[in-house]
Order: structure tokens, then C-alpha cells, then sequence
């Protein structure tokens, strides 16, 4: 594994220095994107007010879907990223190809 080094990651329009390697950078990032999706989805909802109280029940719900579904979906939602990440490469991969 690299070095450790810091990134910055946003939540709910704050932003936090966290600790990874080179190697755990995307993860930790998409990782955050989810929390921080998930923190606002809780938020607008107007029943939880706090950010303490928002990550709670954040961080609740995410474990329940994990203990309870596999993953809550999650399975399915990575798999449609990576679909898109996929379509997102061939489609690249193929103006290169126009230059040779």
C-alpha cells in the first residue's frame, strides 16, 4: 500500500481532511459522495435536524441496509456506476481509435 498522504472531502458543506493512500483515494471519495447523498437525503427530509443527528441516522440506516439486504442496494448501484463507467470508456476508447 502507498504512502499515506490527505485529501479533502465535502459532507454536507463541510470540508474534512482524512488520511488514505494514493491507492484508496477514488473509494474513500465515492464513499464520501454516498454518505454526503445520504446525510442530505435525511436532511431535506426535515425530520432530523443537526448535523450530529443526521450522520446517527445516516450511519444507522446504511448499517440496517448492510445487516439486512447485502448492502441495500448497493449492489445494484455500483454495478449501474460501473456500467456507466464502461460506456463512458468505450466511448473514449473509440476517438482514439479515430486517431490511429
Amino acid at each position: 500500500m502507498g504512502a499515506s498522504r490527505s485529501i479533502e472531502i465535502h459532507i454536507l458543506g463541510r470540508a474534512y481532511k482524512v488520511a488514505c493512500s494514493r491507492e484508496e483515494e477514488s473509494t474513500l471519495i465515492a464513499a464520501a459522495d454516498y454518505l454526503d447523498e445520504k446525510m442530505r437525503g435525511i436532511r431535506d427530509s426535515g425530520k432530523v435536524i443537526g448535523a450530529e443527528r443526521i450522520a446517527i441516522m445516516a450511519g444507522l440506516n446504511l448499517a440496517h441496509d448492510l445487516l439486512t439486504q447485502g448492502g441495500g442496494g448497493l449492489l445494484d448501484e455500483t454495478r449501474a456506476r460501473v456500467m456507466q463507467c464502461c460506456t463512458l470508456l468505450d466511448a473514449a476508447l473509440e476517438d482514439q481509435d479515430k486517431l490511429f
